[in-house]
């Protein structure tokens, strides 16, 4: 008995010190560890970089699809195809005019989920919890404005969830697929529209060169530079950007 006394009393040292850290047993040797303290789970700097790493690689995604970027970035892709200069803008160009234009747009929506959001967290007033529930109300309430009730009843259906009493009910999961299908339609109607000038002047350049019998001169050749001339002189990129800020008013 007194051998197997001193046994128990050997291990049960190293038991304790086990059970303590046992929740962070099989993830401390690769330098990821978390605690639990009065304001919940706290993960450790490591774990801070990975999960940090990892949301960055979505915020692409994020500003592409949450945001007026892809409105932005398909009218302006279909202005380029309507004006016949192929890589001029460049896409580049393209890309960082919708960019800047989108965050000029959702600007205010930023400011308030850093203002109800972020800086409660971080002065330690809320859980991450809250932060979320309370950062994603501004979000809400934007892509509810320019998401079509189509669009929301369609994605209502494939995720089988209760329609909700209010707007303020939908959830994310719903909202952000039916906003990205409201953008695209509103970007392919703009785009339509915006073909229809440049589509006239095809007709006529492509009628006049096959009246004269130029058929081997391809009317896209000769109708580029009227179509560049009349662009300017109307002042083209000032009506298209500002169609497109004001499409997005108040915010």
């Amino acid at each position: 008995m007194s051998s197997a006394h001193e046994v128990l009393l050997l291990f049960a040292g190293p038991i304790n010190a086990l059970a303590r850290q046992a929740p962070n047993s099989g993830l401390s040797s690769f330098g990821i560890a978390a605690a639990r303290t009065g304001q919940g789970l706290t993960l450790s700097l490591p774990m801070q970089i990975a999960v940090g790493l990892t949301l960055l690689t979505l915020l692409p995604a994020v500003i592409m699809c949450i945001t007026p970027f892809l409105r932005i970035a398909v009218v302006l892709h279909f202005l380029r195809q309507a004006l016949g200069t192929q890589t001029a803008p460049s896409n580049q160009v393209l890309i960082g005019m919708s960019l800047f234009l989108s965050l000029l747009i959702v600007e205010p929506v930023f400011s308030d989920i850093y203002t109800h959001a972020w800086q409660p967290l971080e002065k330690g007033e809320i859980t991450a919890e809250q932060a979320v529930e309370q950062g994603s109300a501004p979000l809400r309430t934007f892509l509810i404005r320019f998401a079509r009730e189509k669009d929301i009843r369609l994605f209502l259906e494939i995720s089988k969830e209760p329609s909700p009493r209010t707007p303020a009910d939908l959830s994310l999961k719903v909202l952000i697929p039916a906003y990205i299908l409201s953008e695209l339609k509103a970007g392919f109607q703009i785009g339509a529209v915006l073909f229809l000038p440049f589509l006239v002047i095809d007709m006529a350049v492509a009628s006049v060169t096959l009246s004269i019998g130029m058929m081997q001169l391809p009317p896209a050749l000769v109708s580029a530079p009227f179509k560049i001339l009349l662009f300017v002189l109307v002042d083209g990129w000032n009506l298209v950007i500002g169609s497109l800020m004001k499409s997005f008013l108040p915010y």
